[in-house]
């Protein structure tokens, strides 16, 4: 029996929890392997239970962050020169209605910016709450770091998830962006979560960071009680300072969604941004471990169709579940 094998029945037969000496030794292990052990774990915590959402650009374009991966960060000269304010009522609820109607469970209002000021919070609750009068999809808000009392209002106004990535590690966090920090993001998971909120936290792949650093960030999300954890490969954009970050393989991120699985047996892991670099759009990595999905397009850059993510799932032998997880 080898080590991922050993750890699997470990963590299927007697709940154990994997800590961070159990998922270093992983990273050696042989891939398919590995992929195996981590997909009979996510069958015997899961089944075949998959959960998309789709994103919405809601605010777009001169974020007062320098996050060093983001082309809509007014530190750097990118080719992304779009800019507007929140879309309002009618475009945003337009862009949902689409995607409710083609079967997608789950929507996400993505804004870009530190955080939402007092009238743009006043603004995304009437969002939500077209949405929830109008569709039956779950709602979920990426908008930086709101605060208790927003996080609240939101919450009331119908919202069911918060979305803030840690990106990377701890150690690593101050190499990808230093006008916010690591501390500040799991401030505001916990205070959603304090809210009444599902949590959504992942990272992306491709920053610098090393292996052990993936595994730490991982456990983090753990400890904080996240369940959806969006794994994003870095597009490296041009005239971010990332621009030359070499992409990672297919096999580097198999290894990554494995071993999260190991880390996180009842999670959704879901694959994120820059999927399409994969070219598979992603269907080995569903096949060790991960189950869940952001399909369409994402914030300046293109993604994979609902329409094929609809037949990936089914031909993996995936059910789309028709409310948000």
């Amino acid at each position: 029996m080898t080590y991922a094998e050993n750890l699997k029945d470990k963590i299927i037969r007697g709940g154990y929890r994997t800590d961070k000496t159990d998922a270093l030794p992983l990273v050696n292990e042989p891939l398919e392997e590995l992929a195996v052990a981590a997909n009979d774990i996510r069958r015997h915590f899961c089944g075949d239970d998959f959960d998309m959402c789709t994103i919405v650009n809601a605010k777009c374009g001169r974020c007062s962050e320098n996050c060093r991966y983001c082309a809509q960060s007014v530190h750097y000269k990118t080719a992304s020169k779009e800019y507007y304010t929140l879309l309002g009522t009618e475009a945003i609820l337009k862009a949902a209605k689409h995607d409710a109607d083609r079967g997608v469970p789950r929507f996400s209002l993505v804004t870009a910016g530190r955080t939402l000021s007092q009238k743009d919070v006043d603004q995304v609750c009437e969002e939500i709450r077209a949405i929830r009068r109008e569709t039956k999809l779950s709602v979920c808000l990426s908008a930086g770091l709101l605060t208790g009392e927003q996080l609240a209002e939101l919450k009331a106004a119908g919202l069911d998830r918060v979305h803030c990535n840690l990106e990377t590690s701890r150690r690593n966090f101050p190499n990808v962006c230093t006008t916010h920090t690591y501390d500040d993001k799991v401030r505001t998971l916990k205070a959603a979560r304090d809210a009444g909120l599902s949590l959504c936290s992942g990272g992306i792949m491709g920053l610098g960071e090393t292996f052990e650093d993936r595994i730490d960030m991982a456990i983090d999300i753990r400890g904080l009680g996240v369940r959806s954890i969006p794994v994003n490969v870095l597009n490296a954009i041009p005239g971010t300072p990332f621009e030359h970050n070499v992409p990672l393989k297919n096999d580097e991120v198999r290894r990554i969604v494995a071993v999260y699985r190991f880390i996180i047996p009842d999670g959704y892991i879901r694959l994120a941004g820059g999927r399409g670099l994969l070219g598979d759009a992603g269907e080995l990595a569903l096949k060790g471990g991960a189950n869940a999905v952001i399909s369409g397009d994402m914030l300046t850059t293109s993604g994979i169709s609902v329409e094929t993510d609809f037949a990936l799932a089914h031909k993996l032998g995936f059910t789309v579940h028709k409310s948000g997880k």
